[in-house]
């Protein structure tokens, strides 16, 4: 191939468009555990976690609740991916080998929130959330009045043990456990021009992809994380747990546990556990199709 401006034109569209077909084949799961918050700067504050909005009876003057500043804070990052190719394989129309690697980058581009939701998930029993303690954890504060003040009474999203880590996950509402916070979304890019000083110095041509995101903690009452062993009783025992959170100043929140998270060496008890309709010998399955099960490969399995 003779390398003119068109010539590596057309190599750039053959590129990108082998880079949007993976990207459009991809199956991304982040978002059935977390909500995707948009992000205009380098960070976000999230003030209003902590806060449920509730009705009273309306006399007299509106009364106008200030949302509590947590001050959780979650930082953008940015991410990169980078190919390059060689001036003599342009040359000697080789670069037909590169598609399926262009292929492979869009497929992971639209794939790596994955890894940082799930990672984030893995990460949540040591990280931090918007009470200031750890989102998996013994001693949330849940305070007697709806004002957050008074002697707080510790409550607990986290069984120990010695187990793969298995999770429980309220999905119904419109806030979800985990974040996923996009500054910039996954975008092609190329420095393919004869001139450019790595075509010069180094005879290749590069072309890559860079993103910006986080991952971080939504409410930890929506979540419960146990490294018991998943027995039917253990998981009674996390959904009644979860059923019986509370909101400052006491009120039931109405948790609805609907999704079960887990590692894939996990695998054969959920299936034990939440898909045979008779157990013990022909005895009714209470757990029978509960749960909508969501298995990761990026959770940790030990």
């Amino acid at each position: 191939m003779i390398i003119t401006p068109q010539s590596i034109l057309n190599l750039q569209v053959s590129f990108s468009s082998a880079f949007k077909e993976g990207f459009s084949g991809a199956a991304p799961m982040w978002d059935k555990v977390a909500m995707r918050v948009p992000s205009t700067g380098r960070s976000n504050t999230y003030g209003w976690l902590g806060q449920f909005p509730k009705f009273r009876e309306w006399v007299g003057d509106r009364v106008l609740k200030d949302l509590k500043a947590h001050a959780y804070t979650l930082v953008n990052k940015t991410y990169e991916s980078t190919v390059a190719v060689e001036r003599e394989e342009i040359q000697d129309d080789l670069t037909g080998t590169y598609s399926p690697i262009f292929k492979e980058m869009g497929s992971a581009s639209a794939i790596f929130p994955d890894e940082l939701v799930f990672g984030a998930c893995n990460a949540a029993v040591s990280s931090l959330c918007y009470d200031g303690q750890f989102f998996f954890d013994t001693d949330h504060p849940v305070y007697p009045n709806t004002d957050g003040t008074g002697t707080a009474v510790s409550v607990s999203n986290f069984v120990a043990g010695a187990n793969p880590t298995w999770y429980l996950l309220d999905m119904t509402r419109s806030i979800k456990p985990f974040i996923l916070q996009e500054r910039e979304s996954a975008k092609f890019t190329a420095m393919d021009k004869p001139d450019d000083e790595s075509v010069f110095t180094r005879k290749q041509f590069r072309y890559g992809v860079h993103g910006r995101w986080n991952a971080g903690y939504g409410l930890w009452q929506l979540a419960y994380a146990s490294r018991a062993a998943l027995t039917p009783a253990n998981l009674d025992a996390a959904i009644t747990a979860m059923e019986g959170f509370k909101a400052d100043g006491g009120r039931p929140l109405g948790v609805r546990p609907n999704v079960i998270l887990f590692p894939s060496s996990l695998r054969q008890q959920v299936e034990a556990v939440i898909d045979k309709e008779k157990v013990d010998g022909g005895d009714s399955n209470t757990h029978y199709k509960r749960l909508t099960k969501i298995q990761s490969d990026y959770l940790a399995t030990t």
